[in-house]
Parts: C-alpha cells; structure tokens; sequence
C-alpha cells in the first residue's frame, strides 16, 4: 500500500507539477459551447474540441493518439481520448471540408470500431489497458460508460459520412451496454427513487460521476438521432430527468462536486471540471430548451467569481486527494 501511494505520488507529481507533457495536456483544454450545432440534427459535435483534433504529443504509427500517464501507467491508448480527437476533426471537416480532417477522423472511428471487445458478461465495450486510481482502483482491463457514449457519437457521425454498414453495426454493439445494468456488464445503475444513470467509472458503489454521465448520455441521444431507436429515446429521457431531479445534490451552496460518492469527504470539482460543468449544462439547455440547466450553469458561473468559493473549492479537493488517493 506505501509503495502504490508513492508511486501515485510520483505519478502526480510529474503530471500536475513538473510541467512535463501528460494526459493533461490532452484532457485540460478550454471547456466550449459549438456554437455551429443545431439542436436536433446529427451534425457537428456539441463541444468544438478544436485543440484536441490537433494532438500530437505522442501518436502510435497509424496516427491514434496516446496519452502518457507517467510513472508505472506510462503511455496508453484511452478510448474517451480516440473519440474526442476524432469529434473535433470531425468539426473541424464540416467547417473547412478539408480531407486532412476527415481522414483523422476515420482513422479515430476505425479505431473504435477495430477494438470494441466483449467483457467477462459478453457486452461489447472500448477496454482501458492500464490500471488507474479511482476509489477502490481500477484494474485493467475496465470499461466506462463515458467511453461507450463518446464512441457512439464518432461511430453514428462516422456512418453517416461515409454510408459504411460497419460504423453502424460497431455503434449498435456498443449501445447495448446502455440497455444492461453493471451487474450484468452494462454500464447503467438505478438508485432508490428509480432513477437512470449511466456511469463513468465501474466501482462497487455508484458514484454518479457528472461529467462523465451528460458526456455519455449525448452519445445514447446520438445514437437516437441516427437510428431513431426507441430504446435509446427511453434512455436518453430517462438520463435528462435523472440530471433535472439530481442537480441540486451536486451544488455545494459555493461550487460544484465532481460526483456524488457515498465518503465523508465530498469529492468537490477541480476548477477544470467545475468549468466543464457549466458549459455541459449551457449545450443539455441548447438541446433541450429547458431552463433549469441554464439556472444552474448560471448559478455554478457565479460561484466562480467569488475568490474565496475558488479557494475553499481549491482546500477541499486537496483534502480528498489526501485522504482518499
């Protein structure tokens, strides 16, 4: 246990401190509303991820992106990673109509579609090869329903360019998970009032990761939107009401949580994450028209102008990083 602490914090050091390029030089870009998306229609990516269709810190031979995690993880293929590099060259093709950027972004889909593996319960799903600390830990493989939303939102977009039988076919595959709980190797919980989630992180008690859970939830209303599956209208409204009932536990009265995990300590959001938040609640408004996510993202927006919410937000997460990593 001392030894796995230390070498997390070695990890650690030389990801956030050391000024080394690290995962976070792909994942801590400005978070931003696609002011091109029209609500409705499969078209352009709800986020621009502009910076991220440029990555090119550490690319395999084919061109795929790797992240380097330092320390004993090193650098690894993430699927979440794949996807959103594919998505914003994807934006970036309908915007220029430049072949460059559509051929990173086939090369993104035919990623996702050459690796969707089926797990010990036979479901398909984009595996992470790497262990990872998060709660208990993550030990490879493991899956994510953040990864299974994002790849359907390059596999269906990947389809409709292209025509291709084989996108479509990899997207439904990797939309079955979204029908299955995680007992049975899905990715979907219930909670006590019934209510729909799909999960980020697979651990032994859910813990509702937000971010991961709107970012997954646009891939079942993207797979919707391609095959119009009532299956995947039945999730994704299911997934809309769980946020609408739920966003009031994630407000801190002074900023955001990251998720809702059942510790003393609240894991509140790191600024980048709180920032995500509010963005990805200003895009579920744009989809939805529905007020309450604006409330919040205009509320949450608020918080941050405040320099002691930014400072007791900066103390607590530092804390939960003490205590629990």
């Amino acid at each position: 246990m001392f030894r796995k602490r230390i070498n997390y914090l070695k990890r650690v050091y030389q990801a956030y401190v050391s000024g080394k390029d690290s995962q976070l030089t792909f994942w801590h870009g400005t978070p931003e509303v696609n002011q091109e998306v029209e609500p409705g229609v499969l078209g352009q990516y709800y986020m621009p991820f502009l910076a991220k269709s440029g990555y090119s810190a550490h690319l395999d031979p084919n061109g795929i992106p790797l992240l380097d995690y330092h320390g004993t993880i090193g650098l690894q293929y993430n699927p979440i990673a794949i996807a959103q590099f594919g998505l914003g060259n994807y934006n970036l093709f309908q915007r220029t109509a430049e072949s460059n950027y559509q051929e990173k972004f086939l090369l993104a889909a035919d990623w996702l579609k050459d690796n969707l593996v089926v797990n010990e319960f036979g479901v398909p799903v984009w595996m992470h090869y790497f262990d990872f600390e998060y709660q208990e830990g993550l030990r490879s493989p493991w899956y994510s329903g953040l990864a299974q939303g994002q790849a359907l939102s390059v596999l269906v977009r990947a389809y409709q360019l292209t025509q291709e039988q084989e996108y479509l076919e990899a997207a439904r595959e990797g939309f079955a998970a979204f029908q299955l709980s995680v007992t049975e190797g899905g990715v979907i919980t219930r909670d006590a009032n019934d209510h729909l989630w799909i999960e980020e992180y697979i651990v032994s008690q859910p813990t509702h990761i937000l971010n991961g859970f709107i970012w997954a939830l646009w891939g079942v209303y993207d797979y919707y939107l391609a095959t119009n599956s009532d299956e995947a209208k039945r999730v994704y409204e299911e997934g809309l009401n769980t946020i609408r009932e739920n966003l009031d536990r994630y407000d801190t009265g002074f900023w955001s949580l990251y998720d809702l995990s059942e510790l003393k300590l609240k894991m509140t959001a790191s600024p980048f994450y709180h920032q995500l938040h509010i963005i990805q609640l200003r895009i579920v408004h744009q989809l939805t028209g529905e007020s309450v996510f604006s409330e919040f993202a205009n509320r949450w927006e608020s918080y941050q102008r405040i320099p002691i919410n930014r400072w007791k937000a900066f103390f607590e997460k530092l804390l939960f990083k003490v205590f629990y990593y």
